[in-house]
């Protein structure tokens, strides 16, 4: 049997690939809209480190399916690009000194290659990159639509920041209280920043999602990451030292406003902006201290249920509108300053928190919900009857908040609220390698934009990206690029040296997509209108909410500004499950790196401690040694067993552990299938049989291929090329139409296949093979043979036999009257084409 070349026939069509544009698009106006799909990956950030074995799942998917449709006369655009602003390439800039983009470049070069090694079918001629000027001149300019709708704005607000690298650090830089990069314990520090209001959108956002053909569980994710609540603003009065009320008062939000009247006191944020104002002389160091300590923790560290509860008091007091009732202010780290208005009122009661707190600092806890508990032994959480509660005693929780809304109404102290744990999106990073945000600062004219033909604001070329250490990007440094003239008064101004965030650029490339090379605008509306929106976008859960939310957004906003033609952007969205792979645990949870541990007699121990180990699933990583570099098994297996086995694995959504044994089992089928090519050809008509077989696959792989269900159709085409294995001569049209349904699966071998075929031009627009539902239906069934429960027998019958018939000739069976002797029948159950089960005493 001759081996398959694969290590030649890759290579070959690649290049054939890449030379004739084979998957290039056009925006031809003879397919009608019901014929184009838009199918999207989502955008790769090229590390240093390159692909590994689960980048390729999702793309070999949407390849798959993206040939498929080609075949069935869809007009497809399939592109790819890069999110090429990113942290670790500056980081290294820091360590080296070498520009980030030609490191970045380098990892484009990079990953461009071992994606082309992969024979996925993407139009490379629509490739985008974040940092070319010419694409980030339209995430300037789309920002610049932003700041003069009034949803860009500038303001003081606290920031991560790390103390060893000197420099601010979004939030998703910050794991477990520390910074990714160095490791130390992230502090606070309050800095100018630009954010963007996408609290304006928050109802959008949320209606827009059961328009949507998503996974509940992102959709759900969303939802909860927006947290719209109804609740109440109250207004709480600060008193003066003879406890009469100031023209300084508190506006804080509360679900449960029926309440009101067991608030014993109230926490604020350390950073809120009244605390310099409430704290007395008495108090000042106390504070100061405090508010110095809770600078040095995370969010996470001060939100942590499980944390001992820590505050001070300001020394003075706010007035419950409800009972006139002085309660004491205090300050704790628990309430964030970027959740609702930075200030709560405490109802230890009826909260777990608030009671705890209370019992550390001693304060009143009234009881306001008729308990089943002791609550100065703990909180009711529940809900109850209103006590202790003046004009809404007896009541019960919807019939107090309308009337508790009613009174504060009339009183005017306090309003119905929609409230939003969706925060306004801080958008600035005190980072280089990022797009210059397009602003000036004037002093006469205030904040300026960059006129539109300006576009872009170039990044400068510099010789140090070290952080300024004072919070500010290493932009302000530059004094040649940060002078500058002012747009409108023509006078000295200085550039906005704060960049965008990584995610600016990945926010709208699937538009960039649809018109690359237009200088004059993003995409025309001859491309929008052709394209979009998005039909299927596959990528990982771990996008849920940020990009996915952030994106939306945007496009929201393009949408209301007439740029774009739909409400949302991405019509169905896919999340493909993780590939992980092996790693070796200790008795104590830790994981030790598999190139520190050795195989004796099946089991698996410590190399330097002799520890037992035992092998568990893992997500593969660096530190752990166990990460597939798809070049090694491309090289070894080729990238049509890679493709085949990451499909053949489990189903699309599913995560699942990588296996090389199955890797060699799929490379055996397609040896297998080029075994079957070397067959003798012949004109003869195909038995019945093989007729059947035939029908049945190419009804399963088309049934299978277009609800992107994969592993099922790879496994119809083994019992295929199974049975078609056993026959002399191979019916060239019976081969045909196999080899057209394997060609979106292993492309390399089918354009091959093709040509062995004696066919000069490529398969990949040929036309997809039909089925006669006729021809797919069995001659017969098998049904199996119960007693009592147990199976004893099979029959084979045709299809929808009577019952009768099929109930005597299960009795009939050696297996029934085996397991029937002696024995009465009481009861026969027929389940026409599956079994019989018959009861017997």
């Amino acid at each position: 049997m001759a081996k398959y070349p694969f290590e030649t026939i890759e290579p070959k069509w690649q290049a054939y690939w890449d030379k004739n544009k084979t998957f290039k698009v056009k925006e031809d106006l003879s397919f009608p809209k019901e014929k184009r799909r838009y199918v999207l990956d989502m955008f790769p950030y090229p590390s240093g480190a390159g692909l590994h074995v689960g980048h390729p799942e999702g793309y070999t998917a949407t390849d798959i399916y993206c040939r498929y449709l080609r075949m069935n006369g869809y007009n497809v655009l399939h592109p790819m690009g890069y999110d090429a602003f990113g942290l670790p390439a500056e980081n290294y800039a820091i360590k080296t000194g070498t520009h980030p983009s030609i490191t970045t470049n380098n990892n484009i070069a990079n990953f461009t290659r071992q994606i082309k090694s992969l024979g996925f079918s993407y139009d490379w001629d629509r490739c985008v990159s974040t940092c070319e000027s010419d694409y980030y001149k339209w995430t300037q300019w789309i920002f610049l639509q932003l700041y003069k709708k009034g949803l860009a704005y500038e303001a003081e607000t606290p920031i991560n920041w790390c103390p060893s690298c000197l420099t601010g650090l979004a939030n998703e830089e910050v794991k477990e209280g520390k910074c990714e990069r160095c490791g130390a314990t992230v502090t606070h520090k309050t800095i100018r920043q630009w954010i963007l209001k996408i609290t304006d959108y928050a109802d959008e956002l949320l209606a827009g999602l059961d328009t949507l053909d998503w996974p509940e569980s992102v959709k759900l994710m969303q939802k909860n990451w927006i947290g719209r609540s109804e609740g109440a603003e109250v207004t709480f009065k600060i008193a003066d030292k003879d406890g009469k009320p100031t023209d300084d008062a508190f506006v804080v939000y509360t679900t449960r406003c029926d309440t009101l009247f067991g608030a014993t006191f109230m926490v604020v944020a350390p950073e809120h902006k009244l605390v310099k104002k409430l704290t007395t002389p008495e108090q000042k160091e106390a504070v100061e201290a405090y508010i110095d300590a809770a600078a040095k923790k995370s969010d996470l560290e001060r939100t942590d249920l499980a944390k001992d509860k820590t505050g001070v008091f300001t020394g003075s007091y706010a007035i419950n509108p409800v009972n006139g009732k002085l309660i004491p202010i205090w300050i704790a780290d628990y309430v964030l300053i970027s959740y609702g208005t930075g200030a709560i009122m405490a109802v230890p009661a009826h909260d777990d928190r608030d009671w705890e707190f209370a019992k550390k600092f001693n304060l009143p806890i009234i009881e306001v919900l008729k308990s089943e508990v002791d609550v100065q032994e703990q909180a009711w959480t529940e809900d109850g009857v209103h006590v202790n509660s003046g004009f809404l005693d007896g009541l019960n929780k919807a019939d107090a908040i309308a009337a508790m809304l009613k009174w504060l109404g009339e009183k005017g102290c306090g309003k119905k609220a929609i409230n939003y744990k969706l925060r306004d999106w801080i958008y600035s990073r005190q980072r280089y390698w990022g797009e210059p945000i397009p602003l000036v600062h004037c002093e006469k004219c205030g904040c300026v934009p960059i006129p539109e033909e300006e576009l872009p604001v170039k990044l400068p070329d510099v010789k140090s990206y070290q952080p300024t250490g004072t919070g500010e990007s290493p932009l302000a440094a530059i004094t040649d690029w940060v002078n500058c003239k002012c747009p409108k008064c023509g006078g000295a101004a200085k550039r906005e040296t704060n960049t965008m965030p990584q995610w600016g650029g990945s926010c709208w490339y699937y538009l960039r997509y649809l018109d690359p090379h237009n200088d004059k605008e993003f995409a025309s509306k001859d491309a929008i209108n052709y394209w979009m929106p998005v039909d299927l976008y596959v990528g990982g859960a771990e996008h849920a909410v940020l990009h996915l939310l952030y994106a939306r957004f945007w496009h929201k906003v393009l949408y209301d500004l007439g740029f774009v033609n739909t409400k949302e952007p991405f019509q169905r969205l896919i999340n493909q499950g993780l590939i992980t792979s092996f790693a070796y645990q200790r008795k104590n949870k830790t994981l030790v790196p598999t190139d520190e541990v050795e195989e004796r007699d099946g089991a698996f121990y410590e190399i330097a401690t002799g520890e037992k180990l035992e092998s568990v699933i893992a997500k593969m990583s660096k530190s752990l040694k166990n990460v597939i570099n798809p070049d090694d098994v491309i090289r070894e297996y080729g990238a049509d067993s890679v493709r085949m086995y990451e499909m053949f694995m489990g189903p699309l959504e599913v995560s699942k552990p990588w296996n090389t044994k199955g890797l060699i089992g799929v490379s055996r089928f397609l040896e297998k299938v080029w075994a079957v090519s070397e067959k003798p050809l012949c004109d003869d008509e195909i038995s019945a049989d093989m007729r059947k077989l035939l029908h049945k696959t190419i009804k399963k792989v088309t049934e299978d291929t277009a609800t992107l269900n994969f592993n099922t159709a790879i496994s119809q085409m083994m019992i295929f090329i199974n049975e078609v294995s056993k026959v002399e001569k191979m019916p060239k049209s019976l081969w045909t139409d196999f080899v057209k349904l394997l060609s979106p699966y292993a492309p390399h071998l089918g354009e091959e296949l093709w040509q062995k075929l004696g066919n000069d031009n490529t398969i990949a627009y040929e036309s997809w093979p039909t089925y006669n539902e006729e021809f797919c239906k069995d001659s017969t069934v098998t049904v199996v043979v119960q007693v009592n429960g147990k199976i004893r027998d099979k029959l084979e019958v045709e299809p929808n036999t009577d019952k009768a018939e099929i109930e005597k000739a299960a009795l009939a069976t050696e297996g029934a009257k085996k397991f029937m002797e002696g024995k009465t029948p009481v009861k026969v159950i027929v389940v026409p084409n599956k079994l019989v089960n018959i009861v017997v005493k």
